[in-house]
């Protein structure tokens, strides 16, 4: 395999809302570059880089993959990423790697909601951005109206660097305004261009957004404009090279258009990235706490700098095993050597390097910086983790960790596939960072939460396909407790003859409530030796074991005060087991006199929605019983913070972005235990009821 300088390498992430194509243009870059020999359809199930049963099966990116190319010596690793909203994560984790960001819009349909989010993660890593406006070909398609919604609704300093050629189903070709010279392409999908002089119909619009570029890069640069306006225009090479800084700088982002889906455009688009888009080495410095001193320290995009590689995705594969891909920022990694993990503090041997064409491996000696590769079988590391050099390690920031949205109760089919389906699970953990896998102490129940119903059904689907482990998934039950209002003193008595030694214990215990938050307390105030030393652990473990299970619905008893204050016992009878059952006796007896109630979860919920949305929001959150604690602004939209109980929140994500049209988001964590309202006790309590005769 060749080897890159760092100057000709473009690592391009390629991000939309969901079905604008990104799939189809990754095919059609790959197939005109020469690294496909033919060019396949995500219809028909035979694209590069969606290759996972689950992809081909709904017809959309789930997970990112890793595609390289050349085109014209430079080597371009294309990221194709998922756009939508509940596989956004890992969108955001593999543009953290990424040195330019492309993002489709439709030119039929303008920006939609994750064209926002994508466009906020490029504004978070501070990414150059190239704008490509797909489907040209489509009926109402229309580039300008397109431009002045992206400079609406993303950036004012998008500019155009193409005008088409032909409108809707008569779409053939572009102008390139840095050119000035017409493209034409035959539209059987092959990619076979023509160069061609403008059009005569298209001359004079050419000029004046030429002229409209020349004045945009010139006012992007103090001595690029002194030069403008003592001339009058902009050499192509002060053009070029004033454009290349202006969009590295973000001070401009250029749009092209095209059709993925009839590869019309592609190779212009495939110009710009490698001509005027910035390589490895025209982004900052990465920059790391160094392990030893924990000071910030950079690394040099250097062959010879320290090692420095993060892993950020990891690909589970049925023949291979685990596969980490990686983007190396400093430094080499070599095949058959040993690095170090600084998240794990473990030494790590590397066998086989390899770089992605989707699931095909291409065998390769080293890594250099700036490039992507992959390396199968790495025992301790993870997605997230630095792979550097010992004596000289550094410990890269984490890549960014969702919040999972919704949560579901999950539990194999086939008795005894618990193991089965925990050591699946991990595996899963290994590929999702945005999967959480969690075990409910009261409820019993295997919890996996993630940013959507569709993402965990895609979960439970692999665990199936790849693990062979058939899951259930239902609603997980709500952790309520009970506890009580009032105060009773009992008494609890087991007393039991039968022919020989029988079984003799006698309490008498004081119940009280207690403070929120205050779980139990456990008072011994015998005096006298009314009860022997030796018995009062087995009363107390007695209480205790009877608080697991309490009298009103069978939740757990919290929030009590037991005092131990009288009993008596027998010389012969007694035991610790005679008094541990007269303890469970007495704090079941003394629940029910001390007026129970239910207790359930309230959640801090933070919501963040658009302005034309608060209204609604508000209304609904009001609805699930919410507290409303205040608004504040923020840079788009507002947030609401909110106290909400959990009951009402099980599914809550489906309905925000049905309220938000797919913009909002909330976080969620748990605040304090607060009364059931009295009717939704008599149905919980009614519901518990019919659930034990069912038993």
């Amino acid at each position: 395999m060749k080897a890159y300088e760092i100057t000709q390498i473009r690592n391009v992430g390629i991000v939309a809302h969901g079905q604008e194509g990104k799939t189809s243009l990754t095919e059609a870059i790959l197939f005109d570059t020469g690294a496909l020999p033919r060019l396949g359809r995500v219809e028909e199930g035979n694209t590069a880089t969606d290759f996972d049963e689950g992809e081909i099966k709904r017809g959309i990116s789930i997970s990112s993959a890793v595609a390289f190319c050349e085109w014209k010596g430079v080597k371009v690793n294309l990221i194709d990423t998922p756009g939508f909203s509940n596989f956004l994560p890992d969108t955001r984790m593999c543009l953290r790697v990424a040195d330019i960001a492309l993002i489709l819009v439709s030119a039929v349909d303008g920006i939609k909601v994750q064209t926002e989010k994508v466009w906020g993660y490029a504004e978070e890593y501070g990414m150059p951005v190239v704008f490509f406006a797909n489907k040209m070909d489509r009926e109402r398609a229309e580039l300008f109206r397109t431009v002045e919604d992206i400079r609406k609704g993303l950036h004012p300093a998008a500019i155009p660097l193409q005008i088409p050629i032909g409108a809707e189903a008569g779409f053939r070709g572009v102008v390139d305004l840095l050119a000035m010279k017409a493209y034409t392409f035959q539209t059987d999908g092959s990619g076979k261009v023509k160069e061609e002089e403008i059009p005569a119909e298209l001359k004079d619009r050419a000029g004046e957004l030429q002229h409209a570029l020349v004045e945009a890069v010139a006012e992007s640069e103090d001595s690029l404009l002194e030069r403008y306006l003592e001339s009058g225009t902009l050499s192509p090479e002060d053009l070029q090279t004033g454009l290349r800084r202006a969009i590295v700088a973000r001070k401009l982002f250029p749009v092209l258009c095209g059709s993925a889906l009839k590869n019309i455009g592609i190779q212009p688009l495939l110009d710009v990235l490698i001509d005027i888009c910035p390589s490895p080495l025209d982004r900052p410095l990465v920059e790391g706490k160094d392990t030893k001193s924990k000071e910030r320290v950079s690394r040099e995009a250097r062959p010879d700098a320290p090692l420095t590689a993060l892993i950020f995705k990891t690909i589970g594969d049925p023949y291979a095993g685990k596969i980490s891909v990686f983007r190396v920022y400093a430094g080499r990694l070599s095949a058959d050597s040993s690095v170090y993990n600084t998240v794990k503090e473990t030494r790590e041997r590397i066998g086989q390097l390899s770089l992605l064409r989707g699931k095909h491996q291409v065998p390769v000696d080293e890594v250099g910086p700036g490039d992507i590769g992959a390396v199968v079988k790495l025992k301790e590391t993870g997605t997230g983790d630095t792979l550097a050099e010992e004596k000289s390690s550094i410990l890269l920031d984490p890549l960014p960790s969702p919040t999972p949205l919704i949560s579901y109760a999950i539990a194999p089919k086939s008795k005894g596939d618990e193991e089965k389906m925990s050591g699946a699970l991990s595996r899963l953990l290994e590929e999702d960072p945005s999967l959480k896998v969690s075990r409910d102490q009261q409820t019993k129940e295997t919890i996996i939460s993630g940013m959507g119903k569709v993402h965990l059904e895609v979960a439970v689907e692999r665990l199936k396909r790849r693990f062979g482990v058939d899951v259930v998934m239902k609603t997980p039950r709500v952790p309520y407790k009970e506890t009580i209002r009032g105060s009773a003193s009992v008494q609890g008595k087991y007393k039991k003859q039968t022919g020989g030694r029988g079984q003799y214990g006698d309490c008498w215990i004081k119940l009280e409530p207690m403070p929120r938050g205050e779980k139990y307390e456990f008072a011994n105030q015998i005096v006298g030796g009314v009860i022997p030393r030796q018995y009062i652990p087995a009363v107390e473990k007695g209480v205790v074991e009877a608080m697991e299970r309490g009298v009103l619905a069978g939740y757990p008893v919290t929030n009590v005060k037991v005092s131990l204050y009288d009993g008596s016992y027998h010389s012969v009878d007694s035991s610790e087991m005679a008094f541990k059952i007269a303890g469970s006796m007495a704090l079941k007896k003394g629940v029910q006199q001390a007026t129970p109630i239910l207790l359930e979860p309230i959640m801090a919920v933070e919501v963040s929605a658009p302005d034309d949305a608060i209204g609604d929001v508000i209304g609904d959150l009001n609805s699930r019983r919410g507290r409303v604690m205040g608004v504040e602004g923020r840079s788009k939209g507002q947030g609401i913070k909110t106290l909400v109980p959990l009951a009402e929140m099980l599914e809550y994500a489906p309905q925000l972005r049905s309220l938000t049209a797919d913009r909002g988001d909330y976080t969620m964590e748990f605040s304090h235990y607060e009364e059931v309202p009295a009717h939704i006790q008599e149905k919980l309590v009614a519901e518990a009821k019919q659930e034990e005769k069912g038993d």
